[in-house]
């Protein structure tokens, strides 16, 4: 089911390793781990490979969030060196953000593909529409709640972050942005998050997709292809070093459009690649 001829391998690397450079970038200048990025490029790759409807999805969820554990944690160090994100949020919601992603890796060990192509297209839809069209008065309130009314943002983040392979960066910096902070500490908030999402993600898409060891391309681990994690990994941690520095250069407004704008094309493009 999945030989594939020496010539067609070097081109779907070379897909990869082009994936892997734009997630590294995105990582860094949105604080998102880049899932929306390797998810739709690797159910192209996977399709190819012949890898099974019914895997296919969960397979480029669990080894989205292998490949952007090393990406997650450089973006979030270089935040850091610049002070910028709130410690206490990320300390406050990893808990809940974990009991999410439990939650989602628990749906994925029996729910059909079709649940996850929803989750990324409408979700990511969304934030593009927030993002793009969404004006500073668009506030629930000056300030995050305080005490155990937050959260169920973790939750939340980390449930949609395990139904689609990300790392929550894109759906944090709404939240916060809708409690009146600025995009550039949302995004680096949003970086620090996306450590405990992406290696739980990990994990467990690894132990989901055991049943199903079978259908899925060789020298995987459950759903997670350690192919993809190899080639893609090395190359878009490096590169989010830039994408961070990048951000602190750009006016708020247009790193809001900038990010508004990819998530619609990537929602557009996954409905595409669905056939939803």
């Amino acid at each position: 089911m999945f030989g594939i001829a020496v010539g067609e391998l070097a081109i779907l690397v070379a897909a990869v390793a082009g994936g892997g450079v734009v997630t590294g970038l995105m990582a860094g200048l949105f604080g998102i781990g880049g899932g929306a990025v390797i998810v739709p490029v690797l159910y192209e790759v996977f399709g190819v490979l012949g890898v099974p409807e019914d895997v296919r999805m969960q397979l480029c969820i669990g080894t989205s969030f292998a490949v952007i554990i090393p990406t997650t944690l450089r973006s979030w160090f270089t935040h850091r060196s610049k002070n910028a994100g709130l410690d206490d949020v990320v300390r406050r919601w990893t808990l809940p953000a974990i009991a999410g992603v439990v939650s989602g890796v628990a749906v994925a060990s029996v729910a059909p593909a079709a649940v996850f192509k929803a989750a990324f297209a409408v979700v990511t839809g969304v934030i593009a529409a927030k993002l793009l069209f969404g004006r500073d008065s668009w506030r629930l309130a000056d300030d995050l709640p305080r005490g155990p009314a937050q959260l169920p943002f973790g939750y939340l983040i980390g449930l949609a972050s395990s139904l689609m392979g990300v790392s929550g960066g894109a759906i944090t910096n709404v939240i916060m942005m809708l409690y009146g902070k600025p995009i550039h500490t949302a995004v680096a908030t949003a970086a620090g998050l996306g450590v405990p999402i992406a290696i739980v993600g990990t994990i467990g898409f690894m132990f989901a997709g055991l049943p199903h060891q079978n259908e899925t391309p060789p020298l995987s681990i459950g759903y997670v292809s350690l192919i993809g994690f190899a080639v893609m990994a090395p190359l878009s941690s490096y590169v989010a070093a830039f994408g961070a520095r990048l951000a602190h250069k750009i006016p708020r407004r247009r790193l809001e459009i900038m990010l508004g704008l990819y998530l619609a094309v990537v929602a557009v493009r996954f409905l595409i690649a669905g056939g939803m």
